[in-house]
């Protein structure tokens, strides 16, 4: 039983849960009015959207309570937010917590307020001690506010947000919980001597295999492997919640077709994957012109954006506990850099990494990347 369905504040600012296909609708796009003039801001890809909010085919809505929220204001929809609680992350974690999510409204602060209010309300009612937010399902899913680097576009999967959204939710009581750091990678016109030197040393000594890939057919049969691995590497990872065998096969059939083979690469030890490494080029430009939709021709522009653009976005990375400070992660840089460099890349993108992670901030630091983007993840008691 929900603690509210529909009520009214002094503002007319009126608060309904999404109940149908239409009230969906107007959830999945009402970011594109708040975004209509925002050069950063691009689409999400709809028809994923329409998947991931539908409970029959996200499986991360069978072991988590949900409620997704419209604010309207005389007819005219002005703010929205998700509230779940992953109940196996709970489990799991031993926590007793959850979360708010897509948030988006506009800059007033009584919207900001019932729209919040009514996630905490509801949490509360279900025995909830803390939210935290913004935050998905898990940390596949667009996580953190955007604190800095408002100036710079968004890339797929991650969050993007006016300013104000910031002092909206801080005004709400909500303390940082961990920040998440973003950063920009300038392609080398020379391979470095350091990556090289380990690089020879590994291949000529036979012991790991650097497997590159021609084809996503050739992808197929190493996504399983790949994301196994991440189960096994990620799970101290703030927000991760491990991927059930469907889940898998969820991620696979929805990524696939846009990964590019030749920014994938794996490295193996005998038949065993050990490491991976998944980039892909920027689809911001043909997802904005293809305005978040792949039919009819959206998914043309998209994939002659992805050919012609400059910038790189590192998407996943894992390397198997055993064989971490073995160079492993030296074969991969070393493809991955070469690949950019005959495609004409001149950034790379390290996509969010926690800031608690700081031995692969330390890595990306060495590589040369400097900090261009920060997110974060907020937390209140209930």
């Amino acid at each position: 039983m929900h603690f509210f369905w529909k009520f009214s504040l002094l503002m007319s600012i009126t608060l309904e849960e999404v109940k149908t296909r239409k009230d969906l609708k107007k959830f999945i796009y009402y970011p594109a009015s708040i975004h209509k003039n925002h050069d950063a801001w691009i689409p999400s890809i709809y028809p994923d959207d329409w998947k991931f909010f539908d409970p029959r085919k996200n499986k991360s809505f069978s072991y988590s309570d949900t409620v997704l929220l419209l604010a309207s204001n005389n007819g005219k929809i002005v703010g929205r937010i998700m509230g779940l609680i992953n109940k196996r992350y709970n489990e799991i974690h031993k926590e007793n917590h959850a979360r708010f999510a897509f948030m988006e409204c506009e800059d007033q602060t009584e919207i900001a307020h019932s729209l919040l209010q009514y996630i905490e309300n509801w949490a509360k009612q279900k025995g909830m001690e803390k939210i935290i937010g913004p935050m998905g399902f898990s940390d596949k899913d667009p996580q953190g506010l955007l604190i800095e680097g408002f100036e710079h576009r968004a890339v797929l999967e991650t969050a993007c947000n006016h300013p104000y959204m910031v002092d909206l939710i801080e005004n709400e009581g909500y303390k940082k919980k961990v920040d998440l750091n973003d950063y920009l990678i300038k392609v080398p016109d020379k391979m470095p001597e350091l990556y090289t030197g380990i690089y020879s040393r590994l291949i000529n000594n036979g012991e790991f295999k650097l497997v590159e890939f021609k084809s996503t057919k050739e992808l197929k049969d190493f996504i399983i492997p790949v994301l196994q691995l991440m189960n096994e590497t990620y799970g101290k990872i703030y927000g991760y919640v491990p991927l059930t065998e469907k889940e898998m096969q969820e991620y696979a059939k929805r990524y696939l077709p846009i990964l590019d083979p030749d920014f994938c690469k794996v490295v193996t030890k005998g038949e065993k994957v050990i490491g991976f490494v998944i980039a892909m080029p920027d689809l911001g430009e043909g997802l904005k012109k293809a305005k978040g939709k792949l039919y009819p021709f959206g998914i043309f522009k998209i994939l002659t954006s992805m050919k012609r653009t400059k910038h790189l976005v590192l998407l996943l990375g894992a390397i198997h506990s055993q064989y971490r400070g073995m160079g492993t992660d030296a074969l991969m840089a070393v493809k991955i850099l070469e690949t950019a460099m005959k495609r004409g890349m001149t950034t790379i993108e390290s996509h969010v990494i926690l800031e608690t992670n700081t031995k692969m901030n330390a890595e990306v630091i060495k590589a040369g990347g400097k900090e261009f983007k920060k997110f974060r993840i907020y937390f209140k008691a209930l």
